[in-house]
């Protein structure tokens, strides 16, 4: 039982790579998916997220066209002041040749640019993991852990405000889209017993151009036990110039407390484009946080509780010394000691 005990311990407070609660022991990271946890990295912690992948898109009906390629997904991230509140910067930087086939005839168009890249602030304003009660693991009983509670159905709640940037003439964008524009965001997450962990985000990016896609994103995760995890996601994105669905599926492996590696694959179910990726990824932290000391809880004669606990143990001590059986105990070996 005192193997057992500590073990679970352990075990509840790993079981998910986005843990509850701000900081956390070992890394929280975004990846494998595109999703945003409702939760910073902690104040004082630097953390890098970094994904390589292939793609390739396919348009068969009316005007058919190829585009392979290659790009990396990026972010960085920090926590600043506030336990809640982090500042980050994220993009995909993508390169790929765009083949056209019409009336017989196939033209190449080699692209590359930023498809993203943003600068903002996340700020989580409810947090129902907060008290500690609530996420205490019951040590006597597996059951009590796994078993549903209803204080689960409410989410973390964090709200994102950030600066998104396209150059001129970017080809993934439609023509007249550059310069700054806003992206807002709500991103909530649900931490279900057995490891599991539901993110949803609801998001409006390039607000006021001629292509502010809405779009939302569905995560579900759940960890074997600390080192593994496996996610499925359904990401779905519309405005003007675009519109579509796509899923993921994939997995990470905690490989120490600030490393994770990740891949995933990206489909979706249409021709209009079909979408294919694959992505191998990173996540690494440099972990600089140290935990807020808590202020000394005074007294009425202003003496500091610690110091009137020294106090009162001198006195048990006196106390215990002065009592009876000691007492005599002292006085007979004295006598013993004279006799001899």
């Amino acid at each position: 039982m005192n193997l057992i005990k500590p073990t679970l311990c352990l075990l509840l407070t790993l079981i998910s790579i986005q843990a509850y609660g701000q900081y956390t022991n070992v890394i929280n990271s975004n990846r494998p998916g595109v999703s945003r946890s409702a939760f910073s990295v902690g104040t004082n912690v630097v953390q890098f997220e970094v994904g390589p992948y292939l793609s390739r898109e396919k348009r068969t009906p009316a005007v058919a066209y190829d585009a392979n390629g290659f790009g990396v997904d990026f972010a960085a991230r920090y926590g600043l002041l506030l336990e809640q509140l982090e500042i980050n910067i994220e993009g995909t930087y993508q390169n790929d040749t765009k083949t056209l086939y019409a009336s017989g005839f196939s033209s190449e168009e080699k692209r590359s640019n930023f498809k993203t890249l943003t600068l903002g602030a996340k700020y989580l304003v409810y947090d129902p993991y907060k008290n500690p009660e609530n996420r205490k693991p019951d040590l006597y009983s597996w059951r009590a852990n796994h078993s549903f509670k209803w204080r689960s159905l409410i989410p973390a709640v964090a709200v994102y405000l950030g600066a998104h940037y396209d150059t001129k003439d970017n080809p993934y964008l439609a023509p007249d889209v550059e310069g700054f524009s806003p992206k807002i965001m709500v991103a909530t997450q649900h931490n279900f017993p057995g490891g599991w962990v539901f993110v949803m985000n609801f998001s409006k990016d390039r607000i006021g151009t001629d292509q502010s896609d809405f779009q939302y994103i569905l995560t579900l995760t759940h960890s074997f036990n600390p080192q593994w995890v496996i996610f499925a996601e359904t990401q779905g994105i519309k405005s003007d110039v675009y519109a579509d669905n796509l899923f993921r599926l994939g997995g990470a492996y905690l490989l120490n407390k600030d490393l994770q590696l990740d891949t995933a694959i990206t489909f979706n179910a249409k021709d209009t484009p079909s979408v294919f990726g694959a992505n191998l990824g990173v996540s690494y932290r440099l972990d600089f946080h140290k935990d807020k000391e808590v202020k000394r809880e005074k007294i009425d004669n202003g003496n500091s509780a610690k110091e009137e606990g020294k106090r009162k143990s001198r006195r048990n001590k006196k106390n215990q010394t002065d009592l009876p059986g000691k007492t005599k105990k002292r006085k007979r070996n004295d006598i013993d000691f004279d006799d001899n």
